[in-house]
């Protein structure tokens, strides 16, 4: 059966993606800036820390000994992002972002997917509603582009993201409705990366972080 966008936004209802801000990782990533750069940097904590939140933020940088700047003077180059996560290989993750499966059903040779049925599937699958479209920060450019992670396997997002829902392929993966889909999260693991996504939407980091922690729901954790 073809999955319409209708069908989709019904089964989204009120359920959205949350936003796991890994709160030892970024102490951790403040405490490498440290030993490497020292004290003497002003990181930047404007329009909340880029969401990530600015007194939480704070607090953390003052525990090891940084400064941090709420107004318009010019950051240390690149150490923000390495203290969110979002710079090289040096950096922990700090952001992940996770949906979660609403259903699974048939997609057979032909039919199609989302608005305008974009994507067609080329052979029989199985696709999946997962919870997360444009509306939390997941950003359009990633349909027929990006994978997730859901039950141990790399899936795709398959056409056009919705406003409160996307679809994937899972093929005959076990998966099921509740499992939880990785967005975004620990190339390390194999999981999609903030930097991926950029690559992907010519976006950048803080372009990307704000349109998710703006609008996905947040939760901070050790």
């Amino acid at each position: 059966m073809n999955v319409d966008q209708s069908e989709a936004e019904r089964a989204a209802g009120t359920s959205t993606p949350i936003a796991f801000v890994n709160m030892t990782a970024l102490v951790e990533n403040a405490r490498l800036i440290v030993e490497e750069v020292g004290t003497d940097l002003v990181l930047d904590l404007r329009a909340n820390a880029w969401g990530f939140g600015a007194d939480r933020v704070a607090s953390v940088l003052r525990d090891v000994g940084l400064e941090a700047s709420r107004f318009t003077g010019a950051p240390h180059p690149g150490l923000t992002e390495r203290l969110y996560g979002l710079g090289d290989e040096r950096s922990a993750s700090v952001l992940s972002l996770h949906g979660t499966v609403l259903s699974v059903k048939p997609l057979l040779r032909g039919e199609g997917v989302s608005y305008g049925f974009r994507h067609r599937a080329s052979t029989d699958t199985n696709v999946a509603l997962v919870t997360g479209g444009y509306a939390q920060g997941i950003v359009r450019a990633l349909g027929n582009q990006a994978y997730v992670t859901v039950a141990g396997a790399r899936c795709p997002i398959v056409g056009r993201v919705a406003m409160d829902v996307s679809v994937i392929d899972v093929s005959h993966h076990p998966v099921r409705r509740g499992d939880t889909v990785v967005y975004l999260g620990d190339s390390a693991l194999g999981e999609t990366s903030l930097r991926d996504w950029c690559a992907m939407t010519g976006l950048n980091v803080r372009e990307i972080v704000a349109g998710i922690l703006t609008r996905a729901r947040t939760e901070h954790h050790s």
